[in-house]
């Protein structure tokens, strides 16, 4: 049994939540034989890919039992995480040395739409270098064995980066704390080298970038760093990631992800505007 991936607990959730206070064993009842217990219980625990035939058959029987929320736009979505729940990414040619947790996170940037994201420690790594993420990498890698798979975790992190130049692009609005983009990483070339890059990647018009400076007030960024996945405009399936040095955690639950929403529109009011940022960025750079 494979693990469940965040997609298809966010799949498995929705249905749960659609089937409101009905007993598993009433919606088979319902169903006329369609669905049997365990199917629906792994459906709703996300210990199986789901079928988008037996997805959509549940969503027209809720539908004929009164849940008016299941419109055409929730249905299109539910059956898109479906589908891409089946589906295997460039990714998983490393599968050996990714975690679950960070397949996740690539697969999500690969269907999202947009991405806002606070940063206190560390360049973004949709926005590194090579040079800047094999140091990143090399330095924050913990556990024997481990710095084997540097070559290949830095393969990764620019294979990501696609997301921000395909045909349809992902929006990324990027705030970093002004910290993260004096610090040292390797010589004085990698971090030049990675600051000419953000200016770069500044001009774009889906990417937006701005700094926290050191002086900014107490602000609500200094909990920690994290970063909100959106889909379309489906804000009842965006996910917020957060992780640490050992592990990496999912927010799903609607009001929570709220929370961090609204937590990033405080920054992006008290960071330095888009245009002062870049300035900031060209001052440090030519200071090195």
């Amino acid at each position: 049994m494979s693990a469940p991936t965040v997609r298809r607990r966010r799949l498995g959730g929705k249905l749960r939540a659609l089937r409101g206070d009905l007993t598993l064993e009433e919606v088979v009842e319902k169903s006329g034989g369609a669905f049997t217990l365990s199917k629906l219980s792994r459906l709703e625990r996300a210990e199986s890919a789901a079928k988008a035939r037996d997805v959509s058959a549940l969503l027209d029987l809720y539908g004929q039992l009164g849940r008016d929320e299941i419109t055409e736009d929730l249905r299109d979505a539910l059956l898109v995480l479906t589908k891409e729940g089946a589906q295997r990414g460039w990714w998983h040619s490393y599968r050996g040395v990714l975690t679950p947790m960070y397949e996740d996170l690539i697969s999500l940037e690969a269907e999202a739409t947009a991405v806002s994201m606070w940063q206190t420690g560390a360049i973004p790594g949709l926005l590194q270098t090579a040079d800047y993420a094999r140091e990143f990498i090399r330095t924050t890698l913990m556990g024997e064995g481990e710095q084997s798979k540097v070559d290949a975790l830095v393969e990764v992190r620019l294979g990501r980066q696609a997301v921000l130049t395909r045909e349809n692009p992902l929006t990324l609005w990027a705030i970093i704390a002004e910290s993260a983009v004096q610090t040292k990483i390797g010589t004085e070339g990698v971090m030049r080298d990675q600051l000419s890059r953000l200016l770069h990647m500044s001009t774009r018009p889906n990417i937006n970038i701005q700094i926290m400076p050191n002086d900014a007030p107490l602000h609500i960024g200094q909990v920690g760093s994290y970063t909100l996945l959106g889909f379309d405009d489906r804000p009842d399936l965006d996910v917020v990631h957060t992780e640490s040095l050992t592990s990496s955690m999912y927010v799903e639950d609607r009001r929570q992800v709220g929370v961090y929403r609204d937590g990033f529109s405080r920054l992006t009011a008290t960071a330095l505007g888009v245009e002062a940022s870049i300035e900031r960025i060209t001052e440090i750079k030519d200071q090195l």
